[in-house]
């Protein structure tokens, strides 16, 4: 396959077709469902599918078809079959759906306000995951103009996957004969250690979260009248939520949560520490004097294989100029959980549930709220033409080996496919690097990378075809 060529087609059509549409896309606020209930009515979602679904529609693909379904009451989905040579299927992921606003944006920047910066396009999508459909397949054009070969190939790009996937079986289920049984499954919806070499996942965390509220008091009373007598409620939550993780370390106290880490999993963190030296924890835009919890191989282990809490809401607390001298008579928090690959999220949801609400200190009313939670995932034995075809993808397109690493994030559709195909291989991957900050504020892609890991997934498709073709 002419690796020229490759280059030359990608790099075209990210200019002048694909950066164009992506901006276009950086602009509609299609948040998720969980963010935006009335995504329905307010049309959003359904402009953003009609932006994407256009623009794969215009593609020269030969044979190519694309159906908008939509199930009842169900957020959209757009499938895509392309047919190739065998009797193989490759299935390609991505999705649509984005997170909320977040504060904290720079001047001139926003989550609905496109600003290509030089090598980075702000705003919130376009690297989680809006380039997904453009990538996958630019992706098969390259490769057909290169003189390759691939197999069928089925493209899915979903509207559910930051509200947890919760639509997808359904959709899954559905399209199954549509499907088939695929060999090889791209996942473009996931991170990179750095921008200057091909990084594939090996496994993800999962997530069990939920709110948890204490109440003390059927109102607020004057705290000189009460404090003293009447435990604060956020005291009572900081004794709660020290039966969770220890207070110095962050470690994680509750053994439903852990797992042993698997020997293979360890020598890759290994390999990735190296790689990324400092960069593992200087990526993050840390506070003046901050230091990380920990750094190198623990540091790649601490966000891929180990359980972590953090608190990312709050109510029952008024802002600072309405606070007045009143002990308040709840404090409500949200709790996020990450938990490792092949801990069940069922499971770590009771033991959560059962460490908060059991014997409440001085009889506090505590109630824990889960949401649904989603497994995380591990990657099966990596075969190895995947894995030199990966090698050789990096090597030539990006100049440097690939690594393989962990990701702390959340893809429910990974433990779904590996649930339904277990004798599929899986390269996981996507543009989630330094800075790009994906969910909070200054997400940006990273322009050169996402070229470069489209002409990867062109290389792989090829090495794919070979093998199995």
């Amino acid at each position: 396959m002419d690796s020229s060529a490759v280059t030359a087609l990608v790099d075209k059509t990210w200019d002048d077709s694909i950066l164009p549409v992506i901006t276009e896309y950086i602009a509609i606020p299609n948040k998720s469902p969980l963010f935006d209930p009335d995504w329905k009515a307010n049309g959003h979602m359904d402009r953003a599918v009609e932006l994407i679904a256009g623009w794969c529609r215009e593609q020269p693909i030969e044979g190519m078809t694309l159906d908008v379904v939509e199930l009842e009451g169900r957020t959209p989905l757009i499938f895509m079959d392309i047919p190739g040579e065998g009797d193989d299927c490759v299935v390609l992921y991505g999705h649509l759906d984005k997170q909320p606003e977040m504060e904290g944006w720079n001047e001139g920047l926003g989550p609905w306000i496109p600003v290509r910066d030089g090598d980075k396009l702000y705003g919130r999508g376009g690297a989680d995951d809006g380039y997904s459909a453009f990538a996958s397949l630019t992706a098969i054009r390259a490769l057909r103009a290169a003189g390759g070969k691939h197999a069928r190939c089925v493209v899915i790009i979903e509207g559910c996957e930051e509200s947890g996937s919760y639509d997808l079986p359904y959709y899954i289920d559905h399209l199954q004969d549509r499907i088939g049984k695929p060999s090889l499954v791209i996942c473009l919806d996931s991170g990179c250690g750095n921008y200057d070499q091909l990084w594939c996942t090996t496994s993800l965390r999962g997530i069990v979260s939920g709110d948890l509220e204490v109440r003390v008091l059927g109102e607020g009373v004057h705290s000189g009248d009460a404090s003293g007598i009447v435990p604060s409620s956020f005291r009572v939550l900081r004794e709660l939520l020290d039966r969770v993780d220890d207070v110095g370390s962050g470690e994680v106290l509750i053994d439903a949560l852990k797992v042993e880490i698997p020997e293979q999993r360890a020598e890759q963190a290994d390999v990735a520490a190296r790689v990324l030296g400092d960069d593992v924890f200087d990526k993050f835009p840390w506070a003046e004097g901050m230091t990380p919890v920990a750094t190198g191989r623990d540091a790649v282990l601490n966000r891929t294989w180990r359980p972590s809490l953090s608190i990312t809401g709050v109510e029952g607390m008024p802002a600072l100029q309405d606070a007045g001298n009143v002990l308040r008579p709840r404090t409500t928090v949200k709790l996020s959980m990450r938990i490792p690959p092949m801990v069940d999220a069922d499971a770590a949801t009771r033991a959560l549930k059962e460490a908060l609400e059991s014997d409440p200190p001085y009889g506090a009313q505590v109630s824990f709220h889960a949401e649904k939670g989603a497994a995380g995932w591990n990657a099966p034995p990596l075969a190895p033409w995947l894995e030199e075809a990966v090698e050789s993808a990096s090597q030539t397109y990006f100049g440097r080996e690939s690594v393989w690493m962990g990701e702390g994030g959340t893809i429910p559709f990974m433990g779904m496919l590996g649930e339904k195909f277990p004798e599929a291989q899986f390269m996981i991957t996507g543009l989630l690097g330094p800075g790009s900050n994906a969910h909070g504020p200054n997400e940006f892609l990273h322009v050169p990378c996402g070229k470069k890991l489209t002409a990867s997934v062109a290389h792989v498709l090829g090495e794919h075809f070979k093998i199995r073709g």
